[in-house]
C-alpha cells in the first residue's frame, strides 16, 4: 500500500542547531521529501544562536551531506531548502509558530531533557490549540516525580492525542517485526509462553563512549537512558497480548497492561557498572572520569544489567535479564529467547558434548535481521549434532535497507499516528518499576574498556549465560 503525504502543517525544530538536529532530523526530513512523504508547509529552526535563514540552510546542507542514508540530489535539495527558514530563540516564538493556511503544526523539542518543562511553558504562553502537536525526546523525566511533573505540564496545554513521546528504538523495522513475527505466524505464537521460553535477554551494546556529552550523560546514566525507555518498550512488545485490533489505541493498551503486571525492580536484581581506561587494538581508551565534563567522583553508571519480572499468566516464572553499556566490544542489539530444554539429551549420550538449547534471536543494530538455531546431524556416518541458524536479513530478502527508524517516526507524527509512541500512563510505570533502584542504587563495578561489563553481570543471569559475547 504506497503512503500519502502527511496533511499541511509547518514543522517547529526547537534546538536546530544541535547534534540531534544534525544528524537525525534534518537527514530524516530531506529523505521524506525526497520520496514526496513531507507534508507541504515550513520548516522552521529555533534556537539560541543569532544565524540567519542562509546559516541553517548552510548547516542542514552539511547536515544531509554527512548522514542523510539515502542519495543526494542537488535540484531536490534546492527545493527542500526552500522551506528552511530561522527564528532566533531571544525573538518572538509566535512568528515560529505561525500558521500554514490548513492551522497545523508540529513541534519537536529536540533540546536537553531539564529544558523540556520551559519549552513547554514557553509554548503555552504563545497559545497552544488543537492545530498544534508536540514531539518530546526521552528520556522523558528523571524518575517517577520529574515524569510526572513534566505530564502535569503537558496536560496544562495539550490534550494526550497532540503529544508524540519519541524512542527512535520504536521505529526500527526489526522491533516493529516483533509484531508481525509474533502474531502473524502460528509457529511462534503457539510457543510464546512460560510452558515454552525458559528465559529473554535483551542487550543493547554500544562500543564508542559519550562521545564528548559528558554533561548529558552525568544527568542520565545507562538505567535512565537506555533502560527506562529503549528497553522496556522493546520488552513490552515481546510480551504483550495481541491487540483486539491493529490500531494505534489497542496495542498501546496491551503494551500498558505488560508495564502494569512488571514487578518492581530491586537493588539485589540489578548491576551498575563505569568503564575504565583500556588498551583497545593498541590505542590508549579515556575511562569514563577522565571523559569532559564528567566529575572525577562520578557515580554515574555507563552499564546497567537487571533481572525483570512479569506477574501475568504468560510469563510468570520466565525471567527477562537485560543488559546495556557504553564502552564495549561492539555495538550491536540483540533479543536472544531461549526455548525451554527437551526432557532428554539422547544426543549428549553420544558424545555429541553440551548442546545448546533452541534460540531464537531478534538483531535490531547494527544488521537487522532474525536467526533461528536449531540442532542438525553433521553428515557422516556417526551421529555428531551441532547447532546450525536459519537466518532472515532485511537488506537481502528485500533488497534494501529498512527506513531510518527517526524517519519513519516522524511521517508517523505528521499522519498522527501514535503507534509507535508512548503513552503517558506507559512512562509513568516504567518509571515506578524502576524508582526502588533509583531510591537505593547499588555500588558502581568498573570494567575495562571494550570488554562486556562488570563480572557481576555474569553473576546475575548464572547459571545461565549471556548469549551475545
Amino acid at each position: 500500500m504506497a503512503l500519502e503525504k502527511p496533511p499541511e502543517q509547518d514543522i517547529v525544530i526547537i534546538g536546530a542547531t544541535g547534534d540531534l538536529a544534525r544528524r537525525k532530523l534534518l537527514p530524516a526530513l530531506y529523505n521524506l521529501f525526497l520520496r514526496d512523504l513531507l507534508c507541504e508547509g515550513r520548516i522552521v529552526g529555533v534556537a539560541r544562536s543569532e544565524w540567519t535563514d542562509a546559516d541553517f540552510r548552510a548547516r542542514a546542507l552539511e547536515a544531509v551531506r554527512e548522514f542523510g542514508p539515502l542519495e543526494f540530489d542537488d535540484r531536490v535539495w534546492q527545493r527542500f531548502a526552500e522551506r528552511l527558514t530561522y527564528v532566533p530563540a531571544g525573538e518572538d516564538i509566535g512568528r515560529a509558530l505561525g500558521r500554514t493556511s490548513a492551522g497545523r503544526r508540529l513541534v519537536y523539542l529536540a533540546v536537553p531533557p531539564s529544558s523540556f518543562e520551559a519549552q513547554v511553558e514557553a509554548l503555552g504562553g504563545v497559545g497552544v490549540d488543537g492545530g498544534m502537536s508536540i514531539i518530546v525526546e526521552k528520556p522523558f523525566g528523571r524518575d517517577l516525580a520529574s515524569a510526572r511533573a513534566l505530564n502535569a505540564v503537558l496536560r496544562r496545554y495539550f490534550d494526550e492525542s497532540q503529544v508524540f513521546r519519541i524512542d527512535h528504538y520504536l521505529g526500527k523495522e526489526t522491533v516493529q517485526n516483533i509484531l508481525v513475527l509474533r502474531f502473524g505466524n502460528s509457529i511462534f505464537e503457539r510457543v510464546w509462553n512460560r510452558d515454552a521460553i525458559d528465559h529473554v535477554q535483551l542487550t543493547i551494546a554500544e562500543d564508542i563512549g559519550i562521545e564528548g556529552r559528558g554533561s548529558f550523560y552525568e544527568e542520565t546514566g545507562a538505567l535512565r537512558d537506555i533502560i527506562q525507555n529503549h528497553a522496556l518498550q522493546v520488552l513490552s512488545l515481546l510480551a504483550m497480548e495481541p491487540p483486539v485490533a491493529f490500531n494505534a489505541e489497542a496495542i498501546r493498551d496491551e503494551k500498558a497492561k505488560v508495564f502494569a503486571a512488571l514487578l518492581p525492580v530491586l537493588p539485589g536484581d540489578v548491576v551498575r557498572g563505569q568503564y575504565s581506561r583500556a588498551v583497545i587494538d593498541g590505542r590508549d581508551v579515556a575511562g569514563y572520569l577522565d571523559e569532559p565534563g564528567v566529575s572525577a567522583t562520578s557515580t554515574t553508571e555507563t552499564f546497567a544489567a537487571l533481572r525483570v519480572e512479569i506477574d501475568n499468566w504468560r510469563w510468570s516464572g520466565v525471567p527477562f535479564y537485560v543488559r546495556a553499556g557504553k564502552r564495549l566490544p561492539r555495538r550491536d542489539t540483540e533479543i536472544s529467547i531461549a526455548f525451554r530444554d527437551v526432557p532428554k539429551h539422547f544426543f549428549e549420550e553420544m558424545q555429541c558434548g553440551d548442546l545448546p538449547p533452541n534460540l531464537l534471536r531478534i538483531e535490531i543494530q547494527p544488521e537487522e535481521s532474525v536467526k533461528l538455531s536449531i540442532l542438525a546431524k553433521v553428515p557422516g556416518p556417526e551421529i555428531e549434532v551441532k547447532p546450525v541458524t536459519m537466518e532472515f536479513r532485511y537488506g537481502d530478502s528485500f533488497m534494501g535497507q529498512p527506513q531510518e527508524a527517526y524517519e519513519r517516526l516522524i511521517y508517523d507524527a505528521l499522519c498522527g499516528d501514535h503507534t509507535l509512541f508512548a503513552r503517558a500512563d506507559a512512562v509513568e510505570r516504567c518509571w515506578e518499576v524502576l524508582q526502588p533502584v533509583l531510591d537505593r542504587l547499588p555500588a558502581i563495578r568498573y570494567y575495562p574498556a571494550g570488554t562486556w561489563g562488570p563480572k557481576e553481570a555474569d553473576a546475575l543471569i548464572a547459571p545461565r549465560q549471556w548469549y551475545l559475547h
